[in-house]
């Protein structure tokens, strides 16, 4: 028997949590924007007004403005998100326990085994009117026998719809949909299959698996599958967080870095950042790469295997610095950087003992990490930092996560 799978996505939701603390904002186009004095200038969210004028999310202020002159640019309430983001998630655990959140606006839920849910269309409907009434938000909501096409189906028709895609339907609904549209497929991959030739999820479909593997690896295989509607990834239950993949930083620099010079307290401040986090996660990454974004908002990345897993910050910043510094020539001026620990392992994984490894300094590496980490969790992050930083960096340089 098919599981019956929901996900469930809050339409425009910075934009829609903002309408509701501010009426004013019915009825004209707005966008919810990064701070500019900052250099997070960019759309995070827009109105329907500004989508059917062209504002998309991610683009800059100044973009969205020539498209849409009488943009109103509003500050993003992050406490306010996440309010109603839990709220959400309280309609949805009253169905089933098995509701996986995918950031904080989308949700699936596997009421596959619920007797309270019979019908997984009705249950979708019954929940989006739920949300309605008692948020004042509107959801779209997917429904099929696997996470990856209720997916699709919450964004195959929105603002405040419910779409079912099932196997008598799914070649004719899902084949026709640009590759672009399904899950795993961002920018970068979505251009090589177009430089393959392939447009269309049905194009990806019947491409052969062998193919694909050659030009994306593993990704290839789950490609193919994902394109075909195979998908066995269980919806976990609330509270139960999957293992990361990765973890990183990232940050839009005040000023343009001009020179590996200008970038060294950048890369030093993101290596703090991502090492405390895998410490405190309790990992070692295997690969290290950084991500650098031009002044043109092109993005470019790079990265290396190391000869043994680490979270030491030290190490973390060598790698990026040797990374950065990779290149003939220096690829500025850079707006944003990036660094993320990939290959991830458990930090008391057993490690082959290699001769060419300086333990003693190691060790000590290890300590000074553990006592910065310790006087930070209790007095704060800014009251121990690295000389090097200081000056360099603004004090209220800040970073956001990558997934």
């Amino acid at each position: 028997m098919d599981r019956v799978i929901l996900h469930s996505d809050i339409n425009s939701c910075y934009a829609s949590v903002e309408k509701l603390y501010d009426p004013t904002l019915e009825g004209k186009p707005f966008a919810v924007c990064g701070d500019k004095e900052l250099r997070h200038g960019i759309v995070l969210s827009k109105d329907d007004i500004a989508k059917r004028a062209g504002v998309k999310t991610g683009e800059a202020i100044w973009e969205a403005k020539q498209k849409c002159p009488e943009l109103r640019i509003v500050e993003p309430h992050f406490d306010r998100y996440m309010k109603y983001s839990r709220m959400l998630r309280d309609i949805y655990s009253e169905y089933t326990d098995l509701c996986e959140p995918f950031g904080i606006d989308e949700s699936w839920l596997d009421i596959t085994n619920c007797l309270a849910c019979p019908d997984g269309k009705r249950t979708a409907v019954e929940i989006k009117e739920r949300v309605k009434r008692e948020t004042g938000l509107t959801v779209s909501v997917g429904v099929s026998w696997n996470k990856v096409l209720a997916k699709l189906g919450s964004d195959y028709k929105k603002p405040d719809a419910v779409t079912v895609i099932d196997r008598g339907h799914f070649r004719d609904m899902v084949w026709p949909l640009p590759a672009s549209d399904m899950l795993m497929v961002g920018h970068s991959t979505s251009k090589a299959l177009r430089r393959m030739g392939i447009n269309t999820i049905g194009e990806l479909a019947q491409t052969k698996p062998e193919l694909l593997r050659a030009r994306f690896g593993k990704n290839g295989e789950l490609l193919y599958a994902y394109a075909n509607g195979l998908d066995s990834a269980p919806v976990r239950r609330i509270g139960e967080a999957p293992p990361p993949k990765s973890i990183g930083n990232s940050t839009t620099m005040p000023a343009d870095v001009n020179s590996v010079g200008e970038a060294r307290p950048v890369l030093l401040l993101l290596a703090e950042s991502v090492g405390a986090r895998l410490r405190n996660g309790g990992y070692l990454c295997r690969t290290v790469e950084i991500s650098l974004r031009s002044t043109e908002l092109e993005w470019s990345s790079h990265r290396i295997r190391l000869r043994y897993a680490t979270d030491i910050t030290a190490e973390l910043y060598e790698y990026a610095v040797r990374l950065l510094a990779a290149s003939h020539e220096f690829p500025g001026p850079l707006r944003s950087m990036g660094l993320r620990a990939l290959e991830l392992v458990p930090a008391d994984s057993p490690e082959q003992v290699d001769i060419f490894i300086d333990y003693v300094n190691k060790e000590k590496q290890e300590k000074i990490d553990a006592a910065v980490d310790k006087i930070r969790k209790k007095y704060g992050n800014a009251l121990i930092q690295r000389a090097s930083i200081l000056g360099a960096i603004p004090s209220d340089f800040g970073f956001c996560a990558l997934p």
